[in-house]
């Protein structure tokens, strides 16, 4: 690591330019190069500037005032509801992944993000240990077995967390447990091993999502999914989530190149189980390969990057064509409306009046043609 001091604006362009670039996926040494260059910028800054820089903290409420957000709509990016307030406050420093994702959502310029060194996380070996007990109750790893050998054995030596930070979207939440996803990612990998897949098909597409979209029309249309997917090479798992991981889905390759669709019925709807496993269809038939072996999504997150709307596009249009869409995209809507325009669809009402609670932000209307409770119990996930 060299680090020269910044004489010109050309050097401190350089070292905004490598600090931005550091933010991705630090290594230990690139967090000790990083603390230096966030020294340097800061001093630079103080030196040929005589207005004052906005800190951190400041730039954070001033686009909180413009956007009319509150400091619970920061907790996606920045974690609990305390430490929020801890760095709203000026107590706690900034994470990279907090950076990271105020970047990324809220547009604050890194460069001023970056104006005071940040707290860099060093990776856990291990997840927490309310991680480790569900885990455990997974019933995958083998006796005496920590999480360490449970992920090699998943992934051999290749531990997935730098294919994860060079893969994750927007979805994939700022407080996110990265030891604890990687054990969960492992164990999907490791129970669709016991699964009777068939040999990978190429040319996946639309006509196979109309085809899973119409299962939810069946009573037992989750659990007939598996089977599904199986008979076109995708195993698909059903794992409820890690404490620490706010996940909904994820898509993968296993060392075999077989795809894996994980889901962790998270919220145990009909219209959201149906939409999450399309969305993952999407990423396994359109955007996983050799740069993106790994994708993790929390739906509860608003997605910008180009794959997640392609992916959030293709599950709408395979629950609901757009041309049949449009007889439901009004909001003097009826229940029978919803129901005439489900049938046209050939998928359960629940998908249809979902989309239109989302779209029109209104979920009281329609709640009584909602399905809750069922996917677990079908896809043998204990409640929480």
């Amino acid at each position: 690591m060299i680090v020269r001091p910044i004489r010109s604006e050309g050097d401190y362009a350089k070292a905004l330019e490598r600090a931005e670039a550091l933010m991705a996926a630090p290594t230990p040494d690139e967090r000790d190069e990083l603390e230096v260059l966030q020294a340097l910028i800061e001093k630079w800054d103080q030196r040929q500037y005589q207005w004052h820089a906005p800190t951190p903290v400041e730039a954070i409420k001033f686009r909180m005032q413009q956007q009319n957000l509150k400091p619970r709509d920061l907790e996606s990016y920045i974690g609990s509801r305390a430490r929020v307030s801890e760095v709203l406050s000026g107590t706690r420093s900034l994470t990279i992944d907090m950076i990271r994702a105020l970047h990324r959502h809220l547009h604050i310029p890194a460069e001023i993000l970056l104006g005071s060194p940040a707290e860099l996380p060093k990776d856990r070996m291990e997840p927490s240990p309310a991680a480790l007990r569900t885990l455990r109750s997974f019933r995958l790893m083998k006796a005496k077995e920590d999480a360490g050998a449970f992920v090699r054995r998943a992934f051999g030596d290749s531990s997935p967390i730098p294919l994860m930070r060079k893969t994750r979207t927007e979805r994939t939440n700022a407080k996110t447990d990265l030891a604890a996803l990687e054990a969960w990612c492992a164990a999907a990998v490791i129970k669709s091993q016991q699964l009777d897949v068939g040999p990978p098909q190429s040319g996946l597409g639309m006509d196979e999502a109309r085809q899973l979209a119409a299962l939810s029309c069946a009573d037992n249309g989750p659990a007939q999914v598996g089977a599904k997917l199986a008979g076109w090479g995708i195993a698909f798992v059903a794992l409820p989530h890690l404490p620490g991981t706010f996940l909904d889905g994820a898509a993968m390759c296993r060392a075999d190149r077989t795809p894996v669709i994980a889901l962790t019925i998270r919220h145990d709807r009909a219209d959201n189980f149906w939409f999450t496993l399309l969305h993952e269809f999407c990423h396994v038939t359109h955007h996983l390969g050799k740069d993106a072996p790994i994708i993790v999504d929390d739906l509860d997150l608003k997605g910008h990057d180009a794959i997640e709307q392609e992916a959030d596009t293709f599950a709408q249009n395979a629950l609901v064509p757009p041309n049949i869409w449009r007889l439901a995209n009004s909001a003097d809507m009826t229940g029978e409306g919803i129901k005439d325009v489900a049938r046209k669809a050939e998928v359960h009402p629940s998908i249809v009046a979902g989309r239109w609670q989302r779209t029109f932000n209104d979920y009281r209307r329609f709640s009584k043609l909602m399905v809750r409770g069922e996917v677990r119990q079908q896809l043998g996930i204990e409640a929480d």
